[in-house]
């Protein structure tokens, strides 16, 4: 993989909308914030769960759902902040090993819903982290092309797999999610079915 010196990095939105082109039925749990909202500005669908707030526990909802649907391949998409705020979920994640969790972590090195206040993942790798708490496939990427062939690649294998996304800083304007954290877990739900 090459570098951000040498490519391009995507915004997170851009680096979304290439995975979102990927993803068919799969449960997708996606942490709160800005994410959040532009998830649901790209493709908004029943299979979609939203983090209205409670940040860092969006990777442990992930692990919970993959445990108890083996047969479903569960993604997440995080953040570098919320993954730095639950440490512990990777290392749980890491030693329940479940083949069918993607996580996803789109990494812009700051807190960019309340301000763009730095992360501590511009000098902790996230991604040694995720490979040292026992995730099998760790990828870290910048450019549109790598993103598509490891989501792809993880798709087919069995996890987890831990999919490092260095993103900028731009956001997209996006509106608050429209629909009750009451109705979207109703229809959520009812797609897991």
């Amino acid at each position: 993989m090459i570098g951000p010196e040498e490519g391009v990095m995507q915004s997170r939105a851009q680096a979304m909308a290439a995975i979102f082109e990927l993803l068919t039925d799969q449960p997708l749990i996606v942490c709160n914030g800005f994410p959040s909202r532009e998830a649901c500005k790209l493709r908004d669908r029943e299979q979609n769960f939203y983090m209205i707030g409670s940040m860092g526990a969006t990777a442990g909802i992930g692990l919970g759902l993959a445990l108890v649907q083996p047969q479903k391949t569960v993604v997440v998409f995080d953040g570098d902040g919320n993954v730095l705020m639950s440490l512990g979920t990777l290392a749980t994640i890491g030693a329940l090993k479940p083949k069918n969790l993607i996580h996803v972590v789109f990494d812009n090195e700051v807190y960019g819903t309340t301000g763009n206040q730095p992360t501590y993942s511009r000098v902790v790798g996230l991604d040694k982290m995720a490979r040292a708490a026992g995730y099998v496939n760790v990828e870290r990427v910048w450019e549109k092309e790598d993103i598509v062939y490891e989501f792809k690649t993880m798709l087919a294998d069995s996890g987890p797999s831990f999919l490092l996304i260095k993103v900028n800083e731009q956001l997209e304007e996006a509106d608050r999610i429209a629909l009750t954290p009451q109705e979207m877990t109703k229809r959520f739900k009812q797609s897991l079915l």
